[in-house]
């Protein structure tokens, strides 16, 4: 069930960019003179959120690709597990200056359990493979691979807050359940019988079909079908897997004699994955409705402009 929307800044819940909502309100005044500059502006400001929403999993590339160019491959600390303990470091940190939620250290959480759980089977099968030794492991899994799949959730649940999400037509929440864990088994299932990729597919499509996502860069909320939000996230996220496995931190199999791209199959992994991310988040911020009346204010096309205040 969607609840009512309130309104509030997602600037106030994170103590450090409270100190810029006054700065920001001056220069969205001078900006909203022009619509060149107002336009400007919120695409600045959507790339801004967008950046802070990634925050985590920004992080994480950045220990990738770094630990890649210049960690010394003989270190006394095996690579992988200085990356456990920078992931947990980072995680502290993050809760402790305030850039972070319990909300949100609690999905993390539930994403570190569940995205592990399906790496110990993946490696197991030979799906991929974590080529460097360490100590910090279970099986053939290195223990930062959790924060890996923790980094998808937390985006989600930062962008809720950011974005001050709204919908329309959202499916209940007990059949998403029932779907991401359709989504899960099959992960594990498909190795020994049938793939049921495809009806999982359809039944994503029957779901969302109708569900509208809302957002609100600036002072409006623009809105598109969450279907279409499902897939560019999974494309981004396939950009990142490639970055990782540019790193080495894990190969795919047709990888063990030189890098390449990762296969454009595996988006559609990465887009039921997000169907199971975003499940989760959902179930611990409960979809708040899109107003009626705002909902039936449209523009041109898919996108509709609708006031909901300054925040």
């Amino acid at each position: 069930m969607q609840r009512p929307a309130t309104t509030s800044s997602a600037a106030r819940i994170w103590a450090p960019l409270g100190r810029f909502i006054a700065i920001e309100a001056r220069i969205g005044a001078w900006a909203a003179h022009r619509p060149v500059t107002a336009a400007l502006y919120e695409f600045v400001r959507f790339g801004v959120k967008q950046g802070w929403a990634c925050l985590f999993g920004a992080l994480l590339l950045t220990l990738l690709i770094a630990t890649h160019l210049v960690y010394p491959r003989n270190a006394w600390l095996a690579r992988y597990d200085f990356l456990v303990i920078a992931a947990v470091s980072i995680q502290i940190a993050m809760l402790a200056f305030r850039l972070e939620t319990w909300e949100e250290a609690k999905v993390i959480l539930i994403f570190h359990i569940v995205g592990t759980a399906m790496e110990i089977f993946k490696t197991s099968v030979g799906s991929w493979i974590y080529p460097e030794e360490s100590l910090l492991r279970i099986g053939g899994v290195p223990l930062f691979t959790g924060f890996m799949y923790a980094a998808i959730g937390s985006y989600i649940a930062r962008a809720w807050r950011l974005f001050d999400f709204r919908f329309s037509h959202h499916p209940p929440l007990w059949a998403l359940l029932l779907l991401a864990a359709g989504i899960y088994l099959n992960f594990f299932a498909h190795h020994y019988v049938w793939d049921a990729r495809v009806i999982l597919f359809a039944l994503t499509a029957l779901l969302f079909s109708r569900c509208w996502i809302y957002f609100k860069v600036w002072r409006v909320h623009r809105r598109m079908p969450l279907l279409v939000g499902f897939a560019l996230v999974a494309v981004f996220i396939w950009f990142a897997e490639n970055i990782g496995t540019f790193t080495a931190a894990w190969i795919y199999p047709h990888q063990r004699q030189s890098w390449s791209l990762v296969s454009l199959g595996k988006l559609g992994a990465w887009f039921l994955l997000m169907i199971i991310s975003y499940v989760l988040v959902a179930v611990v911020n409960r979809p708040q409705a899109m107003p009626v009346a705002a909902d039936a204010k449209r523009v041109h096309g898919a996108v509709g402009l609708l006031p909901q205040g300054n925040g």
